[in-house]
C-alpha cells in the first residue's frame, strides 16, 4: 500500500465527491446552492456598497455590520464555486494546497464571525447602559482595531488545525466525501492516528462556543440589569428593536453551528448526505439572511438600501 505524508510540495490532488449517494441530483441540487449563493452574495455586496457611500451610516454598528457582511462573503464565496464546479461538470479534484487552505480559511472566518458577533454584542451593551459616552468609548478606530484582533484571535486557534493534518499520513485513499475540505473530514481519511487533531478540533469548537457565548451572556446580563432599573416602556421597546437583529443572527449561527459540529462527530447513525447537506446549508444560509435581518430592523439602513435600490 502506498503511503504518502500531506505536505504542501506534494503534487497529489484529492477527490472531492460532493455529496455521495446524491450524486444523480448534483444538478438539482445545484439550483438551491447558487441561489442561496448569488442572492447572499448581491445582499452583501449591496450593503458594502451603501455603508461606504453613505456618510451617515459610516458608525461603529454598521462598521460592524460590515465586517459581518465581509465573514458571510468569504464563508460562501470559499467553497460554493468549488463545489457547483463538482455538480455541474463533475470537476472534483483539488490540489493539496488548495485543501489545506480550506481547511484553514474556513474555520479561520466562522471564529472571526464569532468574534464580531461578540463584539457586536459590546456595542450594544455601551449603547444601551452607557448611551453619554458611547462616541467616546467606540470610535470607528477603535472598532477596526477591535476587528483586527478578531482577525488576529481567529488565525492564532485555526492555523495549528492545518499544521496538524500536515503531520497526518494519508494513505492509497485519497477520496473525501464531501463538497469541500472539512478538517474533520480530510482527517477521517487518514491512515495515522488522528487523536491530536480531533481533540484540538473539539477544544477549540467548545473553547470559542463556550467563550463567546460567555462574553454575548455578560452583555446581555449587563443589559437586562440596566433595563429593570428603567421604569419607562419607550427605553425598554428601543433597546428590544436594538438588540433582535442581534439576537436573530446569533441564533442562525450558533445554534446550527454547534449541531452540525456535534452530529459530525459524534452522529453515526444519521446518514453521510444528511451531514454533508446540512454542513454546506450551515455555510450558505446565514450570509442570506443576515443582511436581511438588520435590513429589516434598522429603519435607517432600510432607507439608504431603497434609496439605491429603487431610484431610477
Amino acid at each position: 500500500m502506498a503511503v504518502f505524508n500531506l505536505t504542501p510540495s506534494d503534487p497529489s490532488t484529492f477527490i472531492l465527491m460532493g455529496i455521495p449517494g446524491l450524486e444523480a441530483a448534483h444538478v438539482w441540487i445545484s439550483i438551491p446552492f447558487s441561489t442561496f449563493y448569488i442572492i447572499g452574495l448581491l445582499e452583501n455586496v449591496m450593503l458594502l456598497y451603501v455603508v461606504s457611500k453613505e456618510q451617515t451610516l459610516q458608525k461603529p454598528m454598521y462598521l460592524l455590520l460590515c465586517m459581518l457582511a465581509l465573514t458571510d462573503l468569504a464563508t460562501s464565496t470559499a467553497f460554493v464555486p468549488k463545489a457547483l464546479c463538482i455538480f455541474w461538470f463533475n470537476l472534483k479534484g483539488i490540489t493539496v494546497a488548495g485543501c489545506l487552505t480550506q481547511t484553514f480559511f474556513l474555520p479561520t472566518v466562522s471564529v472571526m464571525h464569532s468574534a464580531v458577533l461578540v463584539t457586536m454584542a459590546f456595542d450594544h451593551y455601551v449603547a444601551i447602559c452607557n448611551p453619554l459616552r458611547y462616541a467616546t468609548i467606540l470610535t470607528n478606530t477603535r472598532i477596526a482595531q477591535l476587528g483586527l484582533l478578531c482577525l488576529i484571535k481567529a488565525v492564532l486557534f485555526i492555523l495549528p488545525m492545518p499544521l496538524l493534518l500536515n503531520r497526518l499520513t494519508f494513505c492509497s485513499n485519497h477520496i473525501i466525501p464531501h463538497t469541500f475540505c472539512a478538517p474533520i473530514a480530510v482527517a477521517k481519511i487518514s491512515c495515522g492516528d488522528m487523536t491530536l487533531h480531533r481533540t484540538y478540533s473539539l477544544v477549540i469548537v467548545f473553547l470559542i462556543s463556550v467563550l463567546d457565548l460567555s462574553l454575548i451572556a455578560l452583555s446581555y446580563g449587563l443589559i437586562i440589569r440596566a433595563l429593570l432599573r428603567i421604569s419607562s416602556k419607550t427605553a425598554h421597546r428601543k433597546a428590544l428593536n436594538t438588540c433582535t437583529a442581534h439576537i436573530c443572527v446569533m441564533l442562525t449561527y450558533y445554534i446550527p453551528g454547534l449541531f452540525v459540529n456535534l452530529t459530525h462527530r459524534f452522529g453515526q447513525g444519521i446518514a453521510p448526505h444528511i451531514h454533508i447537506i446540512l454542513a454546506n446549508l450551515y455555510l450558505l444560509i446565514p450570509p442570506m439572511l443576515n443582511p436581511v435581518i438588520y435590513g429589516v430592523k434598522s429603519k435607517e439602513l432600510c432607507d439608504k438600501l431603497g434609496k439605491y435600490t429603487y431610484r431610477k
